[in-house]
């Protein structure tokens, strides 16, 4: 068959295959994979942006926060003092204040021997606790995520301290959203006049928006993972429901997962869809109604995920950050 008939036969194959049996498939360019930015580390937790686009972020074990500057170069920031470690505990969630260009501010959530905590400190400096007695699980459940919302509070999730009665109680504030002002006071309009937003939460590892509305990630018992749109003043469920329940007075997660399969941690808001990190592997990408799939698996346990400046989406896993397009 000579080229041009071999060429016109494909032609008139293509034309029916869109006509007669729908588009004819063609093979999707191959995803691009993570591009690694840092390695080495020692249980990296968060990561949170400067102005100039230096990336800070917090080792849970090392109690150190480091930096990455725009040039690629990892080195250390600063050691917290006080910061105690167990499995779940040590220095968690960094949050750069909103106004860092004029008060050069950065918020730090930690555990204590006797507490976890939200301190403010200026880079290299000691904190200066705003926000104390957070209570403290011997190892497990001390939440950590802190951000600040697009009204300008800073949250906080936390988590019940394995003592599941903390989580209803609306005067402790464990198993609860927080919402505070930069000094750690409640913010006007909290529901119950008191830092606590939300409540019936087991360990809140995940805050994000899309608009104004909150998102929060959550780690169930030992059935199901959460993905809850918050709400002021709203039970979550937690200890009566894990998952989705009809106990009266209740708000139903808009998704949930085994927790084989998630055990979520932080989640970002990145080109109109939620990326949650997932410490059993993976990031999961989701729609608002909880609705996706899983990308990323080969980069093991996740621990965070941020929209960074650079347009990327920042991914933290205990060793390693990457950035990555969101496929």
């Amino acid at each position: 068959m000579s080229l041009r008939r071999s060429a016109v036969f494909a032609a008139a194959f293509a034309f029916a295959a869109l006509t007669v049996g729908g588009p004819a498939v063609t093979s999707a360019a191959p995803a691009a994979a993570p591009k690694k930015v840092a390695s080495g580390l020692n249980e990296a937790w968060s990561v949170d942006f400067l102005p100039d686009g230096t990336a800070l972020f917090t080792e849970k074990d090392s109690k150190k926060i480091r930096k990455i500057d725009k040039s690629g170069k990892v080195s250390d920031v600063q050691t917290v003092p006080g910061v105690s470690v167990t499995k779940e505990a040590g220095l968690l969630g960094i949050a750069v204040s909103p106004h860092y260009a004029q008060d050069q501010t950065v918020y730090v959530y930690y555990t204590t021997s006797s507490d976890n905590r939200i301190a403010k400190l200026k880079l290299g400096g000691d904190p200066v606790p705003i926000l104390t007695g957070i209570p403290r699980g011997t190892q497990f459940h001390q939440g950590g995520r802190i951000k600040f919302g697009p009204d300008g509070f800073l949250y906080a999730g936390t988590g019940d301290a394995k003592k599941s009665s903390n989580a209803p109680d609306k005067n402790s504030l464990g198993g609860k959203i927080l919402r505070i002002t930069t000094d750690g006071k409640p913010a006007p309009g909290n529901p119950f006049g008191n830092p606590v937003y939300s409540y019936g939460h087991r360990n809140v590892q995940g805050l994000t928006w899309v608009g104004d509305q909150l998102y929060a990630s959550e780690v169930g018992e030992s059935t199901y993972d959460e993905l809850n749109k918050i709400e002021a003043g709203k039970n979550y469920g937690w200890p009566k429901c894990e998952g989705k329940c009809s106990e009266p007075g209740m708000t139903n997660p808009v998704n949930q997962w085994s927790t084989s399969d998630a055990t979520p941690s932080g989640i970002a808001n990145y080109k109109g869809k939620l990326y949650m990190a997932a410490l059993k592997g993976g990031t999961y990408k989701l729609d608002t109604a909880g609705k996706g799939g899983k990308l990323y698996t080969d980069l093991g346990r996740t621990r965070d995920e941020v929209a960074g400046p650079d347009g990327r989406l920042w991914i933290v896993t205990p060793g390693a950050i990457y950035t990555a397009d969101g496929n």
